[in-house]
This record gives structure tokens, sequence and C-alpha cells, in this order.
């Protein structure tokens, strides 16, 4: 007989971040309750938006740590895609998940400047903070369905791209429900400053979009 390969993965740590993002999770349902009603229901009921996109809820507690959890999840997501894929770099996993955690961390932190600074110089810093409070707490709401993902695709169907597909798709679905109601409530504050929205849309939504998929094609 000859001697067949079999490789071990290690689930210890990945089983850890689940769990540290499931924490966070809970803490902020825990702490802020009556915000997390509201917010579980965002996708058929704008009331969430609509009650706390004020002024300083982009750094409210509750979002933070929503943005928290999703941050986590959506790298994980992407690391898991990447395995899926075949496209991660020989070494260690956890090394791995690491990196693309922290460059997600760095492109939304650069993404946020970018938006802010933009908000400056056009002086409609309100507008901006209103809309990234919106289309954020939507992304926050599909980690749910990232974090439902990660787990099935670490325990149950391992490197699934069927999966990973119907994950984008649903994402897309949530997000997609974001933008139409984002622009349905701010059409009228967003016409003085359509050019400057396209332009917004193309060069920081659109474009990472484009140049990950381009990335997973190769």
């Amino acid at each position: 007989m000859n001697p067949i390969e079999k490789v071990a993965y290690s689930l210890d740590w990945m089983t850890l971040v689940l769990f540290v993002s499931m924490l966070i999770f809970a803490l902020g349902k825990y702490l802020y309750h009556q915000k997390f009603l509201n917010f579980i229901i965002l996708p058929f009921n704008n009331k969430y938006v609509l009650l706390h996109n004020k002024k300083g809820q982009l750094f409210n507690w509750f979002h933070i740590l929503l943005t928290v959890f999703q941050t986590i999840n959506l790298a994980f997501f992407i690391f898991l895609t990447l395995k899926a894929f075949d496209a991660l770099p020989s070494g260690n996993q956890p090394n791995a998940f690491f990196m693309v955690l922290a460059f997600l961390v760095l492109f939304q932190v650069a993404k946020l400047l970018l938006q802010f600074i933009k908000g400056f110089v056009f002086n409609t810093q309100g507008l901006i903070s209103e809309l990234v409070f919106s289309k954020t707490s939507y992304l926050n709401h599909s980690s749910i369905l990232l974090f439902m993902s990660n787990v099935i695709l670490v325990y149950i169907f391992r490197d699934s791209k069927i999966i990973i597909y119907v994950t984008i798709i649903l994402i897309l679905l949530v997000n997609g429900i974001g933008v139409i109601k984002l622009l349905k409530n701010y059409q009228k504050a967003m016409f003085p400053y359509f050019v400057y929205f396209i332009l917004y849309l193309c060069a920081l939504e659109i474009a990472p979009l484009v140049i990950i998929g381009s990335y997973l094609k190769d």
C-alpha cells in the first residue's frame, strides 16, 4: 500500500476567532437590547436607521461593536474564500488571516478618512456621516450572514464554493436593499452633489470589488 499524505487542519484558532466575534455580537445585544431589536429587522424595516441616524451615532458603542463583529467576519470570510480558491500564500494560516484582517482595517479606516475629507471639502459633513452610518448599518447586518457562512465553511462544508457564492449573493441583496432605501431617503439631499456621489461610488465602492473579483478570477 502506498502511503497517503493527510493534511491536518487545526480548527482551534478558527474556533477562537468565531467565538470572539460571537461574544462581541452578544455583548452588543445585551448592552443595547432596544437598539438591537430595531437593528435585527433592518432589511424589512428602516426604523433603526431613521431613529439612530443622528450626529455622533457613527461612533456609538453599539454601532462600534457591530462594526468590529462585521470586520472580523468579513476578514474571516475573505480568508476562507481565498483558501477555497487556493489563492492563499503558503505559510501559517493564522498569520494569513491576520494579514487579511489588518489590510481590511486599514482599507476601511482609509476609506472613512477619505469620505470625511471629501465631506469637509464639499461642506457636506452631516450628509456624509448619515450616508456612512446607513451604509455601514446594512453591512453590519449582512455580517450575520457572514458569521453563519463562516461556521458552515469551517465545520460542515469545508471550502464549499457553492456556500461562498450563495453568501455573496445574499450579502449583495441585503446591501442592495440598503442602497435603494438610502437613495430613496436622501435623493433630494444628494441631488446637488450627484456628480460627487457618482465619483465616490465608483472610486470607493465599486473599484475595490472589481479588483478583488479580478484577483480571484486569476
